[in-house]
C-alpha cells in the first residue's frame, strides 16, 4: 500500500468497542470504498481490535497517537472517516496538525465535545461494563454489551473511558482544521444537538440520518451513501 500516492487514501478509525474489522470490514463498507477505487488505510485505536490493550488508564492519554502513526510523514493530506471515540481521535489528530486531512467525514459526536467531560456519564458506561448498572438503563446495558463482545477485552475498554482527559475542543481550535468536513448524526443519537459543534468548524456540512440512533451509524443507509459521495465520487 502506498499512502504517498497520488490519490488520496480513506483512513478509516472504529468507535469504542469496535474494530477495523468490526465496523468497517465485517459490514462491507470498506469493501465498498475499494471497489469504488479508494485505497483504505484501517486503524485500530489502542485497546481495540488487533492493538496493544493496556490496563492502566494513563495509557489512553494520547488517544490520536495510533493514527498520526499511520499517517507517517505523509506530505498531503489524508481523507479519514471516525465514528464517535474516533470522531474524537482525529480531531485531536487534527489539531496536532491541522493540515493531515483534506476531507473529514465524523460521525456520532456532538456538541458535548465543546464543554467539559462529565466524569458522571463516564461512570455510567462502567457500571454497564461492570454489570452494575440499573436494569432499565438502556443506554448503559447498550455499552456493556459492546464491551463483551467477542475479541474485547473490558478492561481495557474500561481502562480507555477512564483515561485522562484534555481540556475540551474549542471552537477556536476547531477553525484551525483546513479540512473539508461532514458531520453525521442520527435523529436518536444521544449526542444531539451538534449544531454548535457543527458551526465550529470553517467548512461543514451535517447530515441528518433519519431514524438512527448511535449505535447503528456506520450501517446506516444515508451514512454509505453519503461516505462514497464524499470520498469516492470524481
Amino acid at each position: 500500500m502506498d499512502i504517498n500516492g497520488a490519490n488520496p487514501p480513506l483512513l478509516m478509525v472504529h468507535g469504542w468497542g469496535g474494530s477495523h474489522q468490526e465496523t468497517w470490514q465485517n459490514t462491507g463498507v470498506e469493501q465498498l470504498i475499494n471497489d469504488a477505487g479508494t485505497t483504505v488505510i484501517g486503524v485500530d485505536l489502542l485497546g481495540h481490535g488487533t492493538s496493544e490493550k493496556p490496563h492502566d488508564p494513563s495509557n489512553y492519554a494520547d488517544i490520536s497517537a495510533p493514527i498520526r502513526k499511520a499517517i507517517g510523514a505523509r506530505s498531503t493530506g489524508v481523507d479519514a472517516v471516525g465514528f464517535s471515540l474516533g470522531a474524537i481521535a482525529l480531531l485531536d489528530a487534527a489539531l496536532h496538525n491541522p493540515k493531515y486531512f483534506r476531507k473529514l467525514m465524523l460521525v456520532g459526536i456532538g456538541n458535548g465535545l465543546l464543554e467539559p467531560h462529565k466524569p458522571d456519564e463516564t461512570e455510567r458506561i462502567i457500571a454497564g461494563i461492570d454489570g452494575t448498572a440499573s436494569p432499565d438503563d438502556i443506554l448503559a446495558r447498550q455499552f456493556g454489551n459492546y464491551a463483551k463482545r467477542s475479541n474485547n477485552d473490558p478492561l481495557a475498554l474500561r481502562a480507555a473511558l477512564l483515561r485522562p482527559r484534555n481540556k475540551p475542543f474549542s471552537e477556536a481550535d476547531l477553525r484551525s482544521i483546513d479540512a473539508e468536513i461532514v458531520l453525521a448524526v442520527g435523529d436518536r443519537d444521544f449526542v444531539l444537538p451538534a449544531d454548535r459543534l457543527a458551526n465550529a468548524f470553517t467548512r461543514c456540512r451535517f447530515v441528518n440520518l433519519k431514524n438512527c440512533d448511535h449505535f447503528a451509524s456506520t450501517e446506516n443507509f444515508t451514512f454509505i451513501d453519503t461516505l462514497l459521495g464524499f470520498f469516492c465520487e470524481h
